[in-house]
């Protein structure tokens, strides 16, 4: 596991083009057969990959927080939605409404997310790459590599695996 961490904090930013290249070729593979093929890379990366060994996402990227979000949130914490919204929530650049902070307020010394249970749709989505999102999110993981060690190498394995 750790060996591919370190392959990908070495190699992330020399392969930021060349990921942003192959995504634009994948548009001409997007559907049914490009999601299948991505599930089973997903699958196998994350087989060899823990997240916990990385949390790189909960310690560099602010995820969104829907509306639902935030009452499921602010309910297991045991606050009203304002205050939940005060202490925690901002509105970023793009007007989501994001955490305040990086990393994570609910990111654990090791790890672990003390809101696992109830996190934000983003997190529990995101590197966005299983196959039911692969094609709907191509736009997303050029930039998700240079954060996230799984998506990384799913990419190189696609870089190996697609045609373009």
């Amino acid at each position: 596991m750790k060996n591919l961490i370190e392959d990908w904090k070495s190699r992330k930013g020399r392969q930021k083009k060349q990921h942003r290249k192959f995504i634009q070729k994948l548009k001409r593979h997007r559907g049914k057969h490009l999601d299948r093929l991505a599930e089973d890379i997903h699958e196998r990366v994350f087989e060899k990959l823990d997240c916990l060994d990385c949390a790189n996402c909960c310690s560099s990227i602010p995820p969104i927080v829907n509306k639902t979000d935030a009452n499921r949130i602010a309910k297991y914490l045991g606050m009203k939605i304002g205050e939940f919204e005060r202490k925690y929530l901002t509105i970023d650049e793009d007007e989501d409404v994001v955490m305040n902070q990086s990393p994570c307020p609910f990111l654990e010394q090791d790890n672990r997310c003390q809101i696992y249970e109830v996190r934000p749709k983003a997190c529990r989505e995101y590197p966005h790459t299983d196959g039911r999102q692969f094609s709907q999110k191509l736009s997303y993981h050029a930039p998700n590599a240079q954060y996230c060690p799984a998506s990384f190498q799913i990419l190189e394995e696609m870089m190996r695996s697609v045609p373009t």
